[in-house]
This record gives structure tokens, sequence and C-alpha cells, in this order.
């Protein structure tokens, strides 16, 4: 598909792929709402160009689950109430994933680096923190 050279990544996604999940709050790579996957590492799709992505594997939010059938994290983040208002939630969940797979285990201090560079208006972290723990909890059983 051909793209204008200028066009942001976050913008395709949502504009021309129609994958509305990867949301864009601050448009300079601060707030972490645009984080997808782009080669299994996470990063600010606002911070890209479209051209950019180009033979590269793409994932978003969309890709984790279905409401009837959804990735651990998701259900650890619904069951102790990691989500509020819900913007933030998807570039967490995105940064997450792959922090899980490489971190089957982590301590509430590797938690609370791995998301340092995602900001929530909403639930003073605490929350997602222990969503975090019990995806790991279940993702190990």
């Amino acid at each position: 598909q051909e793209v204008e050279p200028r066009l942001l990544l976050s913008d395709f996604i949502r504009h021309e792929l129609g994958l509305t999940g990867t949301h864009v709050g601050c448009e300079q790579g601060s707030c972490g709402s645009c984080t997808i996957l782009f080669d299994g590492h996470p990063v600010r799709s606002c911070l890209m160009f479209a051209v950019q992505a180009h033979g590269h594997e793409i994932q978003t939010v969309e890709h984790l689950g279905e409401p009837d059938n959804m990735h651990p994290l998701q259900e650890a983040f619904q069951e102790t109430h990691g989500l509020q208002c819900g913007f933030c939630t998807p570039g967490f969940l995105m940064t997450l994933v792959p922090f899980l797979a490489s971190n089957p285990n982590p301590s509430e201090s590797e938690i609370r680096d791995a998301i340092s560079g995602n900001l929530c208006r909403c639930t003073g972290y605490q929350h997602i923190i222990d969503a975090v723990k019990l995806a790991a909890t279940m993702m190990n059983d």
C-alpha cells in the first residue's frame, strides 16, 4: 500500500488500517499511549513514519485477544482494575507483553521500571502493578 512519506505510523495504523486501539496522546513519544510492537519490541508509533515500517512486523493491541478470548495480561488488567478510562491501557499492554516474555517473574521494582515510560492519569499505577503480577502468575501456570 502506498502512503504519504510524512504520514506518521500512528496515523496510518488508526486511519488507514482502522486499528483504533493504538491511541495518540502527546504526539511527542512521552506518554506511551501509541506504543506498538515493532519486530517484537515496544516502540512509540507517533515518532515513526509509516514508510519506516515497510518490511517489518507490526503488532497492535488488537493482536492480543478478543473479548471472549483475552490475553492473560488483558484478563489481569480487568480483574485487578488496572484500567479506568482505558486510554493509556493499550500502550501499557504493548509495553508489558515483551517485558513479561523476557521476565516471567518480575519484582515490583522491575515492573515499575518497565512501565516508567507510560503515563496514566487515572489509576495511580498500583492496580497496574497488581495486574502485571497477576498476569505473570497466570502465564506461568
